[in-house]
């Protein structure tokens, strides 16, 4: 009997007791799933948010152009996005590259200005001139007749090869702005001064215009030069010189343009006069070839009767004439003696015959 119970309470152990260390290990297990649950979801939440965030948007006026590790995605203009919503790896596994292709753009070249700063600018404030240029800090540009001036200038573009102005260049905007400088300089070596301040202005904008575009082009930067800007002084230092000059080269303009003035009013007078002679002199010569005309013709009528009977024409031509001449003719017969016997005839010839009363007005 002792022998059976033996038997049997080794097959049914009893159930060892719970220790507070088993209950401790099993609440960290169950805070270890729980954490590890956590850490999925935001490791999830995380890759989604990562991979959202290569969304990007194209604006209207822009190209872009994704770069993955560097080399555009895409071959040429096929690597160019329009306009709207793109998306693309997130950085640094891509990088996008926008492009604004209908926004103006400038760039300045200060090559042949004098040293200022951008706040100077804004506040119209400059340094003195100092007594003498100096060429380690001073900007300047030589003339065609070996003179020195300032002259700057700002070019307007926009990109018309969004491939070449990024891709081509380190740095397209510094390839414009040494295009600029070349322009600048070339172009005032090739103008004398007197041109480039005051005669000929426009021309030497339009060359300098004309030359920055032919080298943009040239260099293939991908831009359409749209204007330039240039603005050119004498040195400061001989400021007050030049404006002598220019006010003497004024007052002689203004001079030459009153006298040019006076010959024009005496040129065009002397013109009317001799326009005025001239007129009368051809009406006098056309009355006067009228009347000999007139009167050839008749004496041409009178000459057949002259020609049939000379007497009797003369006599006829004397009495008319002497009709004529004693028309006005007034005979006075006074007696010059007191007997009465001599006469004194006297003719008073050439008198104006008597004018005509008027007539009185009637009651």
């Amino acid at each position: 009997m002792n022998h059976d119970h033996e038997h049997d309470h080794d097959q049914h152990p009893a159930t060892a007791p719970v220790t507070p260390e088993d209950a401790g290990s099993q609440a960290l297990a169950e805070a270890l799933r729980s954490s590890f649950a956590i850490v999925k979801v935001a490791m999830v939440l995380m890759v989604l948010a990562f991979f959202s965030s290569g969304f990007f948007t194209v604006g209207p006026a822009e190209k872009a152009v994704i770069l993955r590790f560097g080399r555009p995605v895409g071959e040429g203009h096929q690597a160019l996005l329009g306009a709207g919503l793109h998306w693309s790896f997130p950085y640094p596994i891509d990088e996008v590259v926008k492009i604004p292709i209908t926004e103006i753009q400038k760039v300045t070249s200060s090559v042949g200005w004098y040293a200022t700063t951008p706040e100077q600018e804004l506040s119209g404030e400059e340094l003195p001139a100092g007594s003498s240029l100096d060429p380690a800090v001073d900007g300047y540009a030589i003339t065609a007749d070996r003179n020195i001036i300032h002259t700057r200038a700002t070019l307007y573009f926009h990109i018309e090869d969004p491939i070449s102005y990024v891709f081509d260049f380190a740095s397209a905007s510094n390839a414009v702005k040494n295009a600029l400088d070349n322009a600048l300089l070339y172009t005032a070596a090739r103008f004398k001064v007197d041109d480039i301040l005051t005669r000929d202005v426009a021309g030497f904008h339009d060359a300098v215009l004309q030359r920055v575009s032919s080298l943009t082009d040239q260099e293939q930067l991908g831009i359409v030069v749209d204007n330039c800007e240039v603005q050119s002084i004498p040195p400061r230092q001989l400021q007050e010189v030049f404006a002598r000059v220019t006010t003497a080269r004024e007052n002689r303009n203004k001079l030459l343009n009153d006298a040019h003035s006076y010959e024009n009013q005496v040129t065009n007078s002397a013109s009317a006069q001799a326009v005025t002679i001239i007129n009368e002199a051809a009406t006098a010569s056309a009355n006067y070839v009228t009347n000999l005309t007139a009167e050839a013709e008749r004496f041409g009528e009178l000459r057949p009767q002259f020609e049939n009977n000379p007497s009797l024409f003369v006599q006829q031509t004397l009495v008319q004439a002497m009709g004529q001449v004693l028309t006005n003719v007034e005979i006075w017969i006074e007696p010059t003696a007191d007997s009465g016997k001599n006469m004194e005839v006297r003719l008073m010839l050439n008198r104006e015959p008597p004018q005509p009363k008027a007539a009185a007005p009637n009651p």
